[in-house]
């Protein structure tokens, strides 16, 4: 698994839903790669902080700009 991949997947390994074979290959790139180790816990501090957010207490506005801005993301 490239580090790529794995930033694409962290949010499902984050909240389970991914297939064992996945979750296989990123468990074992994480023992081979600090940054990415260094990222998932990142992503967990960030979660942990943030807690959840309900997709009622998300304006329009800001869901849009959220959206756009994952999509440029995606495409770069």
């Amino acid at each position: 698994m490239s580090c790529k991949e794995l930033v694409e997947l962290v949010t499902e390994y984050l909240e389970g839903t991914l297939p064992p074979e996945e979750r296989q290959r990123f468990d074992e790139h994480l023992e081979i790669c600090p940054g990415c180790r260094t990222y998932v816990d990142q992503m967990r501090a960030t979660i942990s902080a943030t807690g959840t957010l309900a997709e009622e207490t998300v304006s329009p506005e800001a869901r849009d700009a959220l959206l756009s801005a994952f999509r440029g993301w995606k495409r770069g």
